[in-house]
């Protein structure tokens, strides 16, 4: 894909994770939408998957380990065809398959069941190795939030994968300086957090805008291209990036917009959508 159609595949991701939460009327879209650019990139350039395949063993793995963003990750796995984007309505609905947080033994695509903060990147850790003692081609990429690395699993994970040399592994933090009581420097700040990923061993990328896509792409290349050390990409973003009145808003971190939000959140997206096809 070019930059324009992974643009315009973000916008639909972002549409998509705004109605699931709507009709749900509960769920996260804060961080769903600050990484929605990071989930499209991945799915749609990044990672080596395949859609009819979901269970392929050499396929690349993917961890969200901020599991409460589901509703961006199930947005993207709908967009690639992993299941119809009609059933993301269903979301947090009793007998949907579409739970509050990622679910690996019922959604097509998902390798790991997570939402008990700090714990993501440890699997993805321990995937990582075994692509490794296997002699296997397969990159492993988790994905945690800035307020998320306050845990500290997240850092003994890191040591071990420093440690091992991981240079299959790709953590990206998902920087968009929000969590759920606030400003992260405020709260327990995690700052410098290139810093600390280099004290235990990791090859850092800052990126100053995770939500352009060239600058992910530059990153992600960057990464693949990384010899003897895991990666940790660190990514700028905007939480509720796209829709006007959850922008920088602390408090869009885990509620669902009302009907009347919805449409204007909505008629913010198709605005975004008009923009990119002038392009």
């Amino acid at each position: 894909m070019n930059k324009l159609e992974l643009q315009k595949t973000a916008n639909e991701v972002r549409k998509s994770i705004v109605t699931a939460v709507h009709a749900a009327k509960a769920g996260h879209p804060g961080g769903s939408l600050s990484a929605a650019d990071i989930f499209t990139y991945l799915y749609f350039e990044e990672m080596n998957i395949d859609p009819e395949n979901p269970k392929d063993p050499d396929r690349d793995r993917f961890v969200l380990s901020k599991g409460h963003t589901a509703p961006g990750l199930y947005s993207v796995l709908a967009e690639r065809g992993y299941f119809p984007k009609e059933d993301l309505k269903t979301l947090r609905h009793l007998g949907s398959y579409l739970q509050g947080h990622p679910d690996m033994k019922h959604i097509p695509g998902v390798d790991m069941s997570s939402g008990s903060l700090g714990q993501g990147v440890s699997v993805a850790v321990g995937m990582a190795l075994s692509a490794k003692m296997d002699g296997k081609a397969y990159r492993t990429y988790a994905l945690a939030g800035d307020g998320e690395i306050q845990e500290g699993q997240i850092w003994e994970a890191a040591m071990f994968a420093g440690h091992r040399k991981l240079d299959n592994l790709v953590v990206i933090v998902d920087n968009n300086n929000l969590q759920i009581d606030g400003a992260i420097d405020e709260v327990c700040s995690p700052y410098p957090i290139d810093k600390k990923f280099e004290a235990f061993n990791f090859h850092v990328i800052n990126v100053a805008d995770g939500n352009d896509m060239d600058q992910l792409k530059a990153a992600f290349d960057e990464a693949k291209a990384t010899k003897g050390q895991p990666t940790a990409i660190i990514c700028k973003t905007v939480k509720g990036k796209g829709v006007s009145f959850m922008e920088n808003q602390a408090g869009w971190h885990g509620k669902a917009p009302n009907d009347e939000q919805y449409e204007t959140a909505m008629a913010d997206l198709e605005k975004v959508g008009e923009a990119l096809c002038q392009k």
